[in-house]
């Protein structure tokens, strides 16, 4: 599924102002994806304001020096946020709106949503979405071509970072020759890697190796070490130091063990529950598995969430992967 650009271009051509959204504990894609087509659309000339309902986690801050994110019922209210059109990107899924999920069901606003995942809820949004599609930050930049907008560096970094962490930094099959195509321009307008690398992976606190440390030694193997999971309960970050974005590519970790053919992270939510995370390097396809939970993604990356202790969440869910991974592995 490709996106129709001359629609989306024509649609953006009626609106003014806009309202830039994402889901809830925002990782690089959906923050460089909300700051480039930001600095696109104004580019163009339109009013843009990007609100989320979670805080940028510390760690990504660099990518909004200027700090133009707002944080709903922190430096904005739900009654200020009126646009023209409300852009949802990088979810297509209510559950991962967290509280601008009622302030988009509320507004009168038209909804767009520019995504690369392939679940998704009916939010009365025209949708615009790739399913093949590395990162929702490439097709931010096809936006922008869409558009005629030139990149520049202001774009270029967080496109870059959204782009790179959503592929592993090129590990992961989604890779194409386009994806470096597009890394090439980025270069070109000034996009440094080797600095955008440093602020995301060494400017580590001691707590979060602490936490990565204790998430790899609870890792557990088997089916013959192709299935390994861990997890981390709410505790743990206290006691490391450790904030809840520390566990940020963990699970990739684990999937460096040899033979492990795919991943189950469980991570404990401060509100209670646990966050599930799954990764395949097979057949297993990780979406179809996070939708019994009420969750999405890719076939090789996708996400949950579900209440309970950790044996209850634990006793429901891998039974379930050890199931798709055997059918997979057959």
């Amino acid at each position: 599924m490709s996106v129709n650009w001359k629609a989306f271009v024509n649609q953006i051509s009626h609106y003014q102002s806009f309202v830039l959204v994402s889901h809830i504990r925002p990782d690089c894609d959906a923050l460089g994806s909300e700051l480039g087509m930001a600095e696109v659309l104004r580019a163009i000339g339109k009013d843009v304001r990007i609100i989320n309902a979670h805080r940028t986690p510390p760690a990504l801050s660099f990518l909004d020096p200027a700090g133009n994110i707002d944080v709903l019922g922190d430096s904005v209210e739900a009654a200020d946020v009126t646009a023209d059109c409300i852009m949802i990107l990088d979810t297509s899924a209510w559950a991962q709106l967290g509280d601008m999920g009622d302030v988009i069901r509320a507004s009168r606003a038209d909804k767009i949503v520019l995504d690369h995942h392939v679940g998704e809820d009916d939010l009365g949004a025209t949708m615009y979405k790739d399913y093949q599609a590395e990162a929702t930050g490439q097709l931010v930049v096809q936006a922008a071509d869409a558009l005629k907008v030139p990149i520049t560096r202001t774009m270029g970094v967080p496109i870059f970072a959204a782009i790179a962490t959503d592929t592993g930094w090129f590990r992961f099959p989604s890779v194409t020759s386009e994806t470096y195509r597009v890394i090439a321009r980025l270069i070109d307008v000034g996009v440094v890697p080797s600095e955008v690398y440093g602020d995301l992976y060494e400017r580590d606190t001691i707590g979060r190796l602490k936490l990565r440390g204790l998430i790899l030694s609870r890792t557990t193997a088997e089916m013959d070490g192709t299935l390994v999971h861990t997890y981390v309960n709410k505790e743990d970050f206290e006691h490391c130091g450790a904030a809840p974005n520390d566990t940020e590519d963990s699970i990739n970790l684990t999937l460096a063990v040899r033979g492990t053919q795919a991943a189950v992270i469980f991570v404990g939510q401060m509100r209670g529950g646990f966050k599930l995370s799954f990764r395949s390097r097979c057949g297993m396809d990780c979406n179809e598995v996070a939708q019994q939970f009420g969750g999405g993604g890719h076939k090789a990356a996708a996400g949950a969430f579900l209440e309970g202790t950790l044996d209850d969440v634990q006793g429901r869910v891998l039974p379930v992967v050890r199931e798709a991974l055997a059918k997979a592995l057959t």
